[in-house]
């Protein structure tokens, strides 16, 4: 049974994959067991900039099956446009006229239990692809990559998160930043959940909205402060007055984030950030070995 590690963010560009594929390249240094990568920001998957060595080993088109009505058997009834949830459905029976519009339809199937004629059939429709490369050593990641013009970004993600399930012994979700549908798909099943923020106003904002997302959802959770040097304390004193578990600071480091720019995080770690991240790592090795001990039970 795999450990589950999603990792979040309220807003973008507080460093969620720059944790996600460290933590990823950490964890595999220091534990024995495959580690799998999951890059559910399907709408701009980049984890796999930073494995410039990773080689495609499967890849796969995911489809949404879109209802098509034949207009020839349609009685104009209405009762499918009663049925859809979505709003996805326009029946004109004065012109007449019956249509769905593919961009609202969520493929529920809804409208073919509603119609009594047998006049609605699903015909697919590519919404984006799932790929798994393999990186080096027993390690693989994943990616969602959704077609230009979808927007079925949570439909995508459980087809990935499905594809991948157990795979692996621990596997790291990288979420889509912000608290919206996309983001609570990726980490509504995950074992421990770290929420990655930054030190400004803007950041303990987002982190804020997170953290009731994550306790509306009851998950276990805790979070990484990154760029600290910039900015105030007003993060620090939240996470203190709310008692939430800190699991770790990464300094503002110019040198880091030029390796970043270009691709290389995964190759050279400045000293400092590097320590940084093995507190992070020692502080998850327990978690996990807590979990392997408890029955494989949520704490």
């Amino acid at each position: 049974m795999s450990y589950r590690i999603a990792i979040a963010s309220g807003k973008g560009g507080t460093g969620k994959t720059s944790v996600s594929v460290t933590l990823f390249k950490r964890l595999n240094e220091s534990r024995d067991e495959s580690v799998l990568l999951v890059d559910c920001d399907v709408e701009e998957p980049n984890d796999l900039i930073f494995f410039s060595e990773a080689e495609t080993i499967d890849e796969q088109e995911i489809s949404q099956l879109i209802p098509h009505i034949n207009q020839e058997k349609c009685s104009y009834c209405r009762k499918c446009v009663e049925y859809c949830e979505f709003n996805a459905i326009v029946v004109l029976p004065t012109v007449p006229y019956a249509e769905i519009n593919s961009s609202l339809c969520h493929s529920c199937g809804a409208c073919l239990v509603a119609c009594d004629d047998a006049a609605i059939t699903e015909h697919p429709k590519p919404i984006g692809t799932i790929t798994m490369y393999e990186t080096t050593g027993n390690s693989r990641l994943a990616e969602g990559r959704l077609k230009v013009g979808s927007t079925m970004q949570t439909m995508l993600i459980r087809a990935l998160k499905k594809k991948v399930y157990d795979l692996n012994d621990i596997t790291i979700y990288d979420a889509p930043p912000g608290t919206s549908c996309p983001v609570v798909e990726t980490i509504h099943d995950a074992d421990y959940v770290i929420l990655v923020t930054e030190p400004t106003l803007f950041g303990l904002h987002d982190l804020k909205l997170m953290v009731a997302l994550i306790k509306e959802l009851g998950m276990p959770f805790g979070v990484v402060i990154n760029k600290v040097g910039l900015g105030d304390d007003s993060v620090h004193d939240y996470l203190k007055n709310e008692q939430i578990e800190l699991l770790g600071e990464l300094p503002f480091d110019r040198a880091y984030a030029s390796l970043y720019a270009k691709g290389e995080i995964t190759h050279k770690i400045p000293e400092e950030i590097y320590q940084s991240y093995t507190g992070i790592i020692d502080v998850l090795n327990r978690k996990i070995m807590h979990y392997e001990g408890d029955n494989h039970s949520k704490w």
